[in-house]
């Protein structure tokens, strides 16, 4: 684990909110050179704090209207390996993250439809077919609100 300065924190949370930034404009904000600013977020890429840059895609503009998180149980861990499972889910492509977790279910998935009717064709098509899918439980997206976490 990396030590962080104020100055590590605050470029942190200036990333998080916007990728995109160059070293000069994070610098001027945060009161270094460029150079210096450069160098920080170099150090802070080379420990690991950065995972890579992504771009933030808004699914209704490209025409999916719902999304789902869907809770999956499997049937039995002992016949189908959990790896099984997930390399099968991460090859559907309407699913966009699969979360192994602690609870009621194994996993929770983030799905993407075009409509209800779409959701259902991969839920019954794709989804249910699985290795070692048991019990499901589908919450539909009804809005959100991104608020940035305590980064840094």
């Amino acid at each position: 684990m990396i030590a962080l300065d104020e100055i590590d924190r605050a470029l942190v949370r200036a990333l998080a909110e916007d990728a995109t930034a160059s070293a000069g404009a994070l610098g001027r904000q945060l009161g270094l050179s460029q150079p210096a600013s450069w160098r920080r977020i170099r150090r802070l890429r080379e420990a690991g704090v950065f995972r890579g840059a992504r771009l933030d895609v808004d699914a209704p503009a490209l025409g999916f209207g719902v999304t789902v998180f869907l809770g999956v149980k499997l049937a039995t861990k002992g016949r189908v390996s959990l790896e099984d499972f997930e390399r099968a889910v991460c090859a559907i492509p309407e699913v966009q993250t699969v979360e192994h977790v602690l609870g009621m279910y194994d996993y929770r998935l983030r799905v993407v439809a075009r409509d209800i009717a779409d959701f259902e064709r991969v839920l019954r098509r794709r989804i249910m077919t699985l290795p070692g899918v048991g019990n499901l439980e589908a919450n539909v997206l009804l809005s959100e609100e991104r608020r940035p976490g305590p980064l840094g």
